[in-house]
């Protein structure tokens, strides 16, 4: 409880969200410094997450999605937040409910550069999401052939296929499978 309200005074004394009312309930508080946290790299806050990291907030806490402060910042092309993230031990391999990861929803958004960040991390650059996609295809799909190369040299298989039959590369060069494969 104490770290929740020195993390929510912290908040509050950097004047972003000064206006709101401090709540006094634990939950409350605890979902409120969630807000914050989550908010902070949406925004490539780096100041707050010092906050939060200095205070010893999980890094990997996840919202109702499963959505961490890294597939947010990553999603949201916020670099110098991924950057700190990544250095206070913010885990890139996890997946929100879906199975994605903060390297596909960078590659989805054409982060490149944070994309090439993330993928040198320790990550299997295979790790499949709940549809059976991996990064590589999202590459592929989303024409973003520059980082299929680099893919291919962390040792993904841009062969590898979904349920539907789709691959990296097939998907690159424009073939999309939209049912199973008979």
């Amino acid at each position: 409880m104490r770290l929740f309200i020195s993390l929510l005074l912290a908040a509050c004394s950097l004047g972003a969200y000064a206006e709101q009312p401090v709540p006094t309930d634990p939950a409350a508080v605890k979902a409120q410094l969630q807000n914050y946290y989550f908010d902070a790299a949406r925004r490539g806050d780096v100041e707050m997450l010092d906050t939060f990291i200095e205070a010893g907030y999980s890094l990997d806490t996840q919202d109702e999605k499963g959505y961490t402060a890294l597939i947010l910042a990553a999603y949201h092309g916020q670099g110098p937040a991924v950057e700190r993230l990544l250095a206070a031990g913010a885990d890139a391999c996890t997946q929100d409910k879906r199975g994605n990861t903060a390297l596909m929803g960078a590659i989805f958004k054409g982060e490149v550069k944070i994309a090439r960040r993330l993928l040198a991390t320790d990550c299997n650059p295979d790790q499949r999401n709940g549809a059976g996609q991996t990064a590589a295809m999202y590459a592929g799909l989303f024409k973003r052939v520059e980082l299929l190369d680099a893919l291919a040299t962390k040792g993904a298989d841009l062969n590898a296929e979904d349920p539907l039959g789709n691959s990296a590369a097939r998907l690159a060069d424009g073939e999309i499978h939209t049912a199973a494969p008979r």
